[in-house]
């Protein structure tokens, strides 16, 4: 028999898997969280947040992999917060285009993809296939405000 069910929204999976967005972070220079143009949502990149906190450090020097994880999906909670402010929501969303991740790092650390995967991974169990996107991850010696990983993202929209 099949099952009249619809499939859950990215809303929904966010309540499943316990996520409450935060308030989108306000810029911290002289740019815009988000420019929508040509059916893109492009978000500038977000810093991690724990409980109001950057997340600081250096992968492979002063923190491990998993921190580094964390704070990518950290930084992943506030692309979506961003998409959410600028979108009236997640239903406009049609697909993860690309994100980009920038990790700070030691100079012999290169599992800078373990790392954008707390990011990627969260864009799918949010969106599903259509969080599967492209991706660059690049290790860089500093970050804004000493932060452990930045993310950027391109999102395809529907038309409001």
């Amino acid at each position: 028999m099949a099952s009249n069910a619809s499939p859950e929204t990215p809303a929904q999976r966010l309540a499943r898997l316990g996520i409450v967005l935060p308030e989108p972070a306000a810029p911290i220079a002289a740019y815009v969280p988000t420019v929508e143009v040509g059916g893109l949502l492009h978000i500038s990149g977000q810093l991690p947040f724990d409980q109001g906190q950057i997340m600081t450090g250096r992968i492979g020097e002063d923190r491990d992999l998993a921190f580094g994880e964390a704070a990518a999906r950290a930084c992943g909670i506030m692309l979506i917060a961003q998409m959410n402010a600028a979108l009236g929501g997640l239903d406009r969303v049609a697909r993860i285009v690309k994100l980009g991740v920038f990790i700070n790092s030691a100079n012999d650390f290169t599992d800078q993809p373990s790392v954008a995967n707390g990011a990627s991974n969260l864009m799918i169990d949010v969106f599903g296939d259509l969080g599967r996107h492209a991706r660059s991850a690049v290790g860089v010696p500093v970050l804004p405000r000493g932060a452990a990983v930045e993310v950027d993202a391109i999102v395809a929209v529907h038309a409001a």
